[in-house]
């Protein structure tokens, strides 16, 4: 029988407040912030680490991976249409062929292979931290991030006076899904247009997602279905492919916007 080293309840403490505080001081700078860490957003995540970029992922949940553990209607299968079961091929996920160019695979297989692959890549995570607005620069720029407790929204009205703190980076990537946080968070400033998301029409939808994935306003950077919301674009329903392909194209995106050079050394 295994015999376990002998520690206190206040070394477990100290190791967990000295870890994350250590973390937490040394991301308040980062090269990009990921708001949202649903496929699109680890997808992003994960390349964006591998090429050397520092990157912290604001997940408002204490899980990751969106609807993307879930598949539709609580039914955890996932699907994607090719192309995108390349992706399941590059991450060595399970999947199998239902008819011609139309994919499946276990949606909690899928997501943890895909979390797996991006904290591998060098991507570290906030959970339960919700985004409250962005900081912005000259030429109103966006350069960060404001951030609270998740539990903080859940307080009575008359007791919600925490002051949240921020966080910098030199772009964001909105990866919060249809509610398009960090969009709307700009549309309430008259910075953006209000648009809102149309009704399903999945291979128009996946399509146009990707066209349309990119830099929305100055340093900051749209993707999944947070392109649908900031452009008006149809919903695609459970269906994930272009999801993980615009995950791609958000880190080509940044990318383009800093040179590798320019990344801070992690």
């Amino acid at each position: 029988m295994a015999v376990f080293h002998p520690i206190d309840e206040k070394d477990v403490t100290r190791a967990i407040v000295g870890s994350f505080l250590k973390q937490f001081d040394e991301y308040a700078e980062s090269d990009v912030i990921i708001i949202g860490g649903g496929p699109s957003g680890l997808m992003a995540g994960k390349i964006l680490a591998a090429n050397d970029y520092k990157v912290l992922i604001v997940e408002r949940n204490n899980y990751l991976g969106g609807g993307f553990w879930l598949g539709g209607y609580l039914m955890n299968k996932v699907t994607l249409r090719a192309p995108a079961q390349e992706i399941l091929e590059e991450l060595e996920i399970p999947h199998e062929e239902v008819q011609e160019g139309l994919f499946v695979a276990d949606g909690p297989h899928a997501c943890s292979r895909l979390i797996a692959s991006a904290c591998d890549a060098g991507v570290k995570i906030a959970n339960m931290t919700l985004f409250d607005d962005v900081v912005l620069r000259e030429g109103n720029r966006v350069a960060g991030a404001v951030i609270n407790w998740t539990p903080i929204s859940a307080l009575p009205r008359e007791i919600t006076c925490v002051d949240p703190v921020a966080i910098e980076s030199k772009m964001v990537i909105d990866a919060t899904g249809h509610d398009a946080c960090v969009v709307s968070k700009l549309q309430e400033r008259g910075m953006a247009d209000a648009v809102g998301f149309g009704a399903m029409w999945v291979e128009r939808s996946e399509e146009l997602i990707l066209e349309h994935t990119g830099e929305f306003v100055p340093g900051l950077v749209v993707t999944g279905m947070s392109v649908s919301t900031a452009y008006g674009l149809p919903r695609m329903g459970p269906t994930f492919g272009s999801m993980m392909l615009s995950g791609q194209k958000a880190a080509e995106a940044v990318m383009t916007a800093i040179p590798q050079e320019s990344a801070t050394p992690k």
